[in-house]
């Protein structure tokens, strides 16, 4: 395992050298793999938000990536979640061998990324200060994402004229398909809720349960102020990103 350099810092070269890994490609597929890593407050692509800094992937299949926020002050349980995802999402990537992940100007950087490199958990990370790992957390905001998401897909419906009524009934199978739609089973199936089509459009996110005719007004205004919330924020932390850094991320002028 390749030892993690401290936030701020250079870090060790990457070495190069024998007939392996085509560069640009391996550079494409673990910029692919980013993709894949989300923020858990926005939930949205790294990528697509600015926060990938740089990547480069030598011959001999060893990946350098640069991570960014939006402030030096950035909720740490947050940095780390992605910082820990992409390193994950790197190292899964065929034909990297090896993988430096850096968390840049963060005021938490160095135990982020020492911890990672190594391995270990939140906990350790913080030790003394942390009270536990991050998968409540990662469920805490994946379910408010299955929210916003149940707002998204529901919008189009009720503008076309359907009855909020008739939406309890429905099932994600009889939703005309759309990008909203895919994410939102995505989503449920990361929480282990169903997501099949035959799985009713809109659930209690905390227990998978349909959500009654009678609960859904107050649901469906839930629902919005989530994803208003969640928007909101997203614009937030691009401005600032922007107001931060002038150049834009790695990948993210392709995610828009």
């Amino acid at each position: 395992m390749t030892a993690q350099a401290p936030s701020g810092t250079a870090g060790p070269s990457v070495p190069d050298g024998g007939p392996g890994m085509d560069c640009v490609a391996g550079r494409t597929a673990v910029l692919n793999a980013l993709s894949q890593v989300r923020d858990p407050e926005l939930d949205e692509p790294i990528t697509a938000l600015g926060f990938v800094a740089s990547v480069a992937v030598s011959q001999a299949g060893h990946a350098d990536v640069r991570l960014r926020l939006p402030t030096y002050f950035c909720a740490p349980n947050f940095a780390f979640l992605m910082v820990a995802d992409a390193y994950d999402a790197v190292t899964g990537v065929a034909g990297v061998h090896g993988a430096l992940v850096v968390l840049e100007d963060h005021f938490a950087g160095e135990a982020i990324n020492s911890a990672v490199a190594a391995r270990a958990g939140f906990a350790q990370a913080f030790a003394g200060e942390a009270r536990g790992e991050l998968d409540q957390l990662r469920a805490d905001f994946l379910r408010k994402a299955v929210m916003a998401g149940t707002d998204l897909v529901c919008r189009p419906l009720l503008a076309a004229g359907m009855q909020p009524d008739a939406l309890a009934s429905m099932t994600l199978g009889e939703v005309p398909p759309s990008r909203g739609l895919e994410r939102l089973r995505q989503r449920r199936a990361e929480l282990g809720l169903p997501a099949g089509d035959l799985a009713p459009l809109i659930v209690d996110p905390a227990t998978g349960a349909a959500v009654t005719p009678e609960a859904l007004p107050l649901h469906l205004r839930k629902a919005r102020t989530t994803r208003v919330s969640v928007q909101s924020n997203t614009g937030i932390c691009r401005g600032m990103l922007r107001h931060r850094y002038t150049d834009p991320g790695i990948g993210e002028e392709d995610s828009a």
